[in-house]
């Protein structure tokens, strides 16, 4: 048993180790920080993305149109819009305007007898 148990221990720490090296397995482009939830995924619409789960990863492409106070913003694509928080921190110092096109990445969040919105984890300005 003791044998099983060191032997489990040295697997899960030679797959964290190499999960530091690479990142983690997602997709770095951006030297600068997370870009996106990994290879294969792509942009949503905002229409498509409110059809998804709840706690749902989610990529969108769009642009932000309003600010509604308390970190939380309106965020418009050709489908629609949808509520979005981005946490104070994660705007590193990169200002937006409504002509900005971005690429938002996070959790959609749907509380019963709530608007749902998206919990915005990265995103990046598009060329």
């Amino acid at each position: 048993m003791k044998k099983t148990m060191m032997a489990l221990f040295a697997a899960v720490a030679v797959v964290a180790t190499a999960q530091a090296q690479t990142g983690g397995g997602f997709a770095n482009p951006n030297p600068g920080g997370f870009a996106g939830p990994g290879p294969g995924n792509s942009a949503l619409t905002v229409r498509d993305a409110l059809k998804q789960r709840d706690d749902s990863w989610v990529v969108l492409q769009g642009r932000i149109v309003a600010s509604l106070g308390d970190e939380k913003y309106t965020f418009q694509d050709a489908t629609g819009s949808v509520m979005v928080e981005i946490d104070d921190d994660e705007w590193r110092g990169i200002t937006v305007t409504p002509e900005t096109n971005l690429e938002i990445s996070g959790e959609l969040d749907k509380e019963m007898f709530e608007t749902p919105k998206i919990d915005v984890k990265s995103f990046r300005v598009l060329p």
